[in-house]
């Protein structure tokens, strides 16, 4: 009899019962209460004894209280292909510990697919748009590139289709992967400019193979013309460098105190997957601008509050590193945002006035770090010739508080 502390996470594919291992099926025949969604609690035989109790919506925070309602008793979790693959065991790790669960993996539709297609894993992108907007897709188009979406439902091949096209990848191949591995699996192939395939089964793969598009910069620094904006916007080569000082790393999360267009949040979370941020700005407009630039740029995730600093500041999430765009002369802005920074955490801050440039160097004399001032020229007509013309000098103060 299995231990009724551990919770045990079974994989299973669209080929259903006949599919799993023994050892899958042991453990869910031996499970007093079996968790899972009504399609994959029907794959099972009349056979299995244990109560079948379907997940409820929204799943995640009724998770604790079902699973301490079932104290005591063998729990099996029903889970699509690998339960730590955007799955359901990732999510039951985190709220009760990987000493307590116990995974049998099945092989993820992303492995099917991959085997189906003949494509190396290796060197092709994966993006989940199971509950994200398809607009995620953005981050990661460029010539070339294979990517294997997790698809939402049966809306979202024609959904890509239309964003691929719009975005100048028309050509890209897709085909979509219908319940693989499974009886009724089905594959369909065509080009995105011309997708006309029905709505078909909601368990399906998305493979892109990105023929010619534009390209789009990995690094920080994408074109200016890539915003929209009022104007508001941290130009091209100061962005680059403040990004370069912001250091993002992985998982960590990023405010943008004044953010105008959104630029460094944007580009802070193209950098990384993992990374994580918070524009702050006061102005509905640019608001509604941010939101806008991030979903354009694949980073739909950003989060924008609309406010001022600090007040505006007040509960959220402790960020890692934080950048002052905007609100420098306000009383309390900078006070505020060192105190929130967590411990090892960075800050950085660009001036382009007078007023701003002194809070700087009060910070920079009280408390260190680097700064930097930036000049940039462009070249620009000037009659029949080509002259410089200069952007306003940017000083750039950079630190970590002891």
């Amino acid at each position: 009899m299995s231990n009724p502390d551990v919770v045990t996470v079974v994989g299973v594919g669209a080929g259903g019962w006949p599919d799993l291992s023994g050892t899958a099926q042991r453990a869910l025949t031996e499970a007093e209460v079996i968790f899972g969604s009504a399609r994959q609690l029907d794959l099972l035989p009349a056979s299995v004894p244990g109560r079948r109790e379907k997940w409820p919506s929204p799943l995640v925070p009724a998770l604790p209280g079902l699973l301490e309602a079932e104290s005591g008793r063998s729990v099996c979790v029903l889970a699509s292909g690998d339960p730590m693959f955007h799955g359901i065991g990732s999510t039951l790790v985190r709220l009760i510990g990987a000493d307590r669960i116990r995974v049998l993996p099945h092989p993820s539709s992303v492995s099917l697919a991959a085997a189906r297609l003949g494509w190396d894993l290796t060197y092709a992108d994966v993006v989940s748009l199971v509950t994200a907007p398809a607009t995620t897709l953005h981050r990661w188009l460029n010539p070339g590139r294979r990517i294997l979406i997790l698809s939402s439902g049966a809306q979202t091949p024609a959904e890509v289709a239309g964003l691929l096209d719009a975005s100048g990848f028309g050509s890209a191949s897709m085909t979509v992967l219908e319940q693989l591995g499974g009886p009724g699996e089905r594959v369909v192939a065509g080009t995105a400019g011309t997708w006309m395939v029905p709505p078909g089964d909601p368990l399906n793969v998305i493979a892109l193979e990105l023929g010619g598009g534009p390209p789009a910069s990995c690094v920080p620094g994408l074109p200016d013309l890539g915003y929209a904006g009022d104007g508001q916007l941290t130009k091209r080569e100061t962005r680059a460098v403040t990004l370069a000082l912001l250091s993002p790393a992985p998982g960590q999360l990023l405010w943008d105190v004044g953010a105008g267009s959104g630029s460094i949040g944007i580009e802070w979370m193209r950098s990384h997957p993992a990374c994580r941020a918070i524009a702050i700005e006061s102005s509905a407009d640019r608001v509604a601008t941010i939101t806008a630039n991030a979903a354009s740029l694949g980073v739909p995730g950003l989060r924008v509050v609309r406010g001022r600093a600090p007040e505006a500041l007040d509960g959220l999430e402790a960020p890692d590193t934080i950048f002052v765009g905007g609100g420098l002369t306000r009383d309390g802005v900078l006070d505020r945002c060192l105190a929130e920074l967590r411990p090892g955490g960075r800050l950085v801050a660009n001036a382009v006035t007078v007023e701003s440039e002194a809070v700087l160097a009060a910070g920079y004399a009280k408390f260190g770090g680097e700064l930097t001032r930036l000049t940039v020229q462009r070249g620009s007509p000037v009659g029949g010739f080509t002259g410089w013309r200069s952007f306003m000098p940017v000083t750039i103060w950079s630190v970590v508080p002891s």
